[in-house]
């Protein structure tokens, strides 16, 4: 089997992984496929930084902004709409960029796993998440341990789409997600992938972009975004209500915090969930890394084409570019 070449690029969120992608992207005639799980969803481009026109440079992007924020999307659906993605984009003679910070999202599609189908139940779904919302997260996490404790360990409790999503299928599928997991088939892996990921050695530097760009985001409108999702009466039961920024202001229109204190948990959420990004990349062997910290993106960017070339992944000759 020939395999597709495909340039990845992750990390953390506020890493600048848009920016690199979008350059290389430029660089090899490229196409820009979002391994972002929310920034999926239609009506939350600022919340869910969803790059912009002028940030796209021109360059093609796919994933973004093709969903309703009342549809859920699993690892599998995901997967299926990513792969013929990259095979057209391949077809056409670009080369796929894979960029995002949903590392569930880029390992399961890099691996070539095939998913086995696991039940859906939107009234299940609706009914966790009440109860989540009465009694709080690590009750319904605390419950997956019970009926799956092999997946449990890996989630975080505060991790409430993909532990819903593992109860689902527990109350389903007839299985729990790690035998499910256990039962797909891993064939040979239809992609030749380079990864790059951008990471900070101090921490205090990720976390000052982190804060600043929540600081972008309210000056560019996420309140009035924020408040345009909440008035869909669902919205406590939609996907893309997890997503970090809503649910912060969602408590200060509640009147339960300041707009400060809800900006202060927004940040606060935000650097916590880069963490745990981290966490998980870390874990991969195959990455090349950049440590970005204080370099200017010139720096960081001729790391990247360099690291690429060399190792043959595009078979890349300057007269062809």
């Amino acid at each position: 089997m020939t395999q597709i070449p495909v340039l990845t690029v992750v990390g953390p969120t506020a890493s600048g992984k848009t920016r690199l992608a979008v350059a290389l992207a430029q660089r090899y005639h490229g196409e820009v496929v979002s391994a972002d799980s929310m920034q999926l969803y239609r009506g939350m481009p600022i919340g869910t930084a969803q790059p912009t026109s002028e940030e796209m440079q021109g360059v093609p992007h796919h994933l973004i902004g093709i969903l309703d924020p009342s549809a859920s999307c699993s690892v599998a659906d995901y997967v299926a709409m990513a792969g013929p993605c990259i095979a057209e984009i391949h077809a056409r003679g670009h080369v796929p960029v894979i960029a995002g910070g949903t590392g569930l999202y880029v390992d399961s599609l890099l691996s070539g796993r095939k998913f086995e189908p696991g039940g859906r139940n939107d009234a299940l779904r609706a009914e966790l998440r009440r109860e989540a919302s009465e009694k709080g997260e690590k009750v319904l996490w605390e419950r997956l341990a019970a009926m799956d404790p092999e997946i449990a360990a890996k989630l975080h409790p505060h991790n409430l789409g993909r532990i819903i999503r593992a109860i689902e299928v527990c109350e389903t599928a007839g299985m729990t997600m790690s035998e499910m997991q256990r039962r797909s088939e891993l064939a040979p892996s239809p992609y030749h992938a380079f990864k790059i990921g951008i990471r900070f050695a101090e921490r205090e530097t990720l976390y000052k972009r982190i804060n600043a760009r929540v600081d972008a985001m309210m000056e560019a409108g996420l309140l009035d975004e924020a408040k345009a999702l909440l008035s869909h009466s669902n919205f406590e039961e939609m996907t893309a209500s997890q997503a970090i920024g809503y649910k912060e202001l969602a408590g200060y229109m509640r009147k339960e915090q300041t707009l400060e204190e809800a900006i202060d948990t927004i940040k606060r959420s935000t650097r916590r969930y880069a963490k745990r990004q981290l966490t998980w990349l870390n874990r991969a062997k195959d990455i090349f890394w950049i440590d970005a910290d204080e370099k200017e993106f010139g720096l960081i960017y001729e790391q990247a084409i360099a690291a690429i070339d060399n190792s043959k992944t595009l078979c890349y000759n300057e007269s062809m570019y």
